[in-house]
């Protein structure tokens, strides 16, 4: 009877450990995931103050550029696209934010060719504001690469890789550069 009792502890106190571990892992994930998911949030919050300072931008030069409206109609539809989408659909909110900075760059090219607007100190403030924003937006997306891969990295490891398809985790995509904005800006319409 002694024995028996003492494979029942030791039983007892590996199922204790093994749950104890379990919970480590899965609270660790979690934690991971929230700074992942902060990290986005930051990155949303700075993509909304860059949509609202876009509006003021597209309604100030608009009476400027009439042969470039149609810059201006994309860049407020690529707008309202992205107010639009899911909170959680980080992966169209990466692909659209990356067209309108893409779309912002071309403006801003395309605007260099309207000596009333480069000195209209409007547009000048609203410029600034949104280089101000853009270098925000790339410190942004540092930390949030920088959570989501070390939150994908994590999920892909033994043991974290059985909690995390038990907890139903997801890698989080990286906000990636397209090539094309790695390149010169090209004042050719490319919409």
């Amino acid at each position: 009877m002694g024995v028996s009792i003492i494979y029942i502890i030791v039983l007892v106190v590996i199922l204790i450990l093994i749950v104890g571990l379990f919970i480590a892992i899965y609270n660790s994930l979690i934690a991971l995931k929230k700074n992942a998911e902060k990290a986005w949030y930051d990155i949303d919050v700075i993509l909304q103050k860059r949509h609202d300072v876009l509006a003021k931008l597209v309604e100030t030069v608009s009476s400027y550029l009439t042969y470039e409206r149609t810059v201006l109609e994309r860049l407020t539809q690529m707008r309202t696209q992205y107010m639009n989408l899911p909170s959680n659909d980080i992966q169209s909110k990466i692909n659209l934010s990356n067209q309108i900075t893409g779309a912002f760059r071309y403006l801003f090219a395309v605007m260099e060719n309207y000596p009333q607007l480069r000195s209209n100190q409007n547009v000048i403030q609203l410029q600034q504001t949104i280089m101000e924003l853009e270098s925000q937006l790339a410190d942004a997306r540092e930390f949030y690469n920088e959570a989501a891969t070390l939150l994908n990295t994590r999920i892909q490891q033994i043991p974290y890789n059985f909690v995390a398809s038990m907890a139903g985790i997801k890698p989080m995509p990286l906000y990636k550069v397209p090539e094309e904005e790695k390149q010169d800006v090209s004042t050719r319409l490319q919409f």
